[in-house]
């Protein structure tokens, strides 16, 4: 993989991440206002269409803002959305550190467009819009059907404006952020499936105008300290307060060696010294099976071709684009490759977290040891084994997406036993809120 060394729309307050590894980590209290009003916003049921759903329920803090459900995680991984029996088609991906991915574009590479950057699995929300990845990102599962379900952005703005933190929202984006002319049954259209909020020309463009304002505020959040902390075992170590153990150590050295997954998943630090971030912003095909327990494939309303409905990812997304078309197929089955960091971070031991795109596995080690034995081991004979199973059975099922596996990088590195178990120890010390002893 081409790695990314640019830092692409690294903001200047990152440089100041490695000196506040020697104080205490971002309390919700040191947020500034615009931070504040996103965390509001980030955590407001309110704002789906049954009010009971919010951007936290499926990008849980204690889970390293992903998938804040045990038993969700440890089968289809896919998470309800606010009305009952729809789900989306894809894992949460963590908000953490996603406000640093740059706008979605590509470089040339060996005569190739290599894309990076954008948000979502995919990297629909390329930032275009708004200038900014994340910001793209929030606004997307307002308006989703299979997530907040709302049918028309005026609902969000509606309720924002008129919840708790509304005057905290005009105060911060002018005070006429919120003189909107509502008709008297706003209310009754925001909980109509497929409904829309009649407003005048002016008052849609305002409507308009704050919609996109929320996004911001909602990036915002995502971009202070309290979501991107920088306060791992590991950040401590390379700011030499901590040690770490021998077999992390090892790890390390197989993450960075034999195990190649700093090709991606990069070490270096940024131009003026910023903590590594763990991803170079690329897309990559890693040859992930199907999640047979994926409840997209029963929705057929939303899914005709049910379980033979596959994920073409970045390429998918390139053939909605005239001006990207051309690249689709070479992107097909391409996924973000995600910032490890907060990757093992979860609320108690037992907690199952599931990872990549499909939550198709559910431990680091079966990650890890797909990455390793991929080529090395027989097909499943069933597509849909699930990841436990076919590490019993000795075989890995075909991928979900044939086209541009990377054969290149991973699938049969010889890496040993106690080896994989090393590099998931190194992963282990990512997540964020380490205290040190001393």
């Amino acid at each position: 993989m081409f790695a990314i060394n640019s830092r692409v729309g690294i903001t200047s307050g990152l440089a100041l991440a490695v000196v506040a590894l020697s104080v205490a980590p971002a309390l919700a209290s040191d947020l500034s206002p615009i931070e504040e009003l996103g965390a509001e916003i980030f955590f407001d049921e309110d704002l789906s269409i049954n009010q009971n759903q919010s951007c936290a329920s499926c990008h849980g803090v204690e889970e390293g803002f992903t998938g804040p459900e045990s038993d969700t995680n440890e089968f289809g991984a896919v998470y309800e959305g606010s009305i009952a029996e729809r789900f989306g088609n894809r894992k949460p991906p963590s908000a953490a550190y996603a406000t640093l991915s740059p706008i979605l574009h590509y470089v040339l590479d060996k005569k190739e467009h290599l894309y990076l950057g954008g948000n979502f699995w995919n990297g629909r929300a390329t930032g275009e819009r708004l200038g900014n990845p994340a910001a793209d990102q929030a606004l997307g599962p307002f308006l989703n059907p299979l997530e907040q379900g709302l049918p028309d952005s005026a609902c969000v703005v509606y309720r924002v404006c008129e919840g708790s933190y509304g005057g905290l929202f005009e105060s911060i984006w002018g005070p006429g952020a919120c003189d909107i002319d509502w008709p008297d049954d706003v209310e009754e259209e925001c909980v109509v499936q497929g409904g829309a909020v009649a407003l005048q020309a002016d008052d849609r463009e305002d409507v308009d105008a704050a919609y996109d304002e929320i996004g911001l505020s909602v990036a915002a959040y995502e971009a202070s300290p309290e979501v991107n902390a920088f306060t791992s075992k590991y950040d401590y170590y390379l700011a030499g307060l901590v040690d770490l153990t021998k077999i992390e150590k090892k790890g390390l050295n197989f993450f960075k060696g034999k195990g190649k997954c700093d090709n991606c998943h990069v070490l270096d630090p940024g131009p003026n010294g910023e903590p590594p971030l763990l991803t170079d912003f690329t897309f990559d095909n890693l040859g992930v099976p199907r999640n047979p327990e994926n409840p997209f494939y029963d929705e057929p309303p939303f899914n005709p071709l049910e379980e033979a409905w596959v994920d073409l990812g970045l390429g998918g997304f390139l053939d909605s684009r005239l001006d990207y078309a051309a690249d689709a197929p070479d992107n097909y089955g391409k996924q973000k490759v995600p910032a490890l960091r907060n990757v093992d971070k979860r609320p108690y031991p037992g907690f199952v977290k599931a990872f990549t795109h499909n939550g198709y596995f559910k431990s680091l080690k079966a990650v890890v040891h797909f990455y390793n034995t991929r080529d090395a081991k027989p097909e499943c004979d069933d597509p849909f084994t699930p990841a436990d199973e076919a590490m019993v059975l000795g075989c890995w099922p075909e991928p979900e997406v044939e086209a541009n596996v990377n054969d290149d990088e991973l699938g049969d590195l010889h890496l040993l036993d106690w080896q994989e178990d090393a590099i998931v120890e190194f992963l282990k010390t990512l997540s964020d809120g380490y205290v040190p002893k001393n």
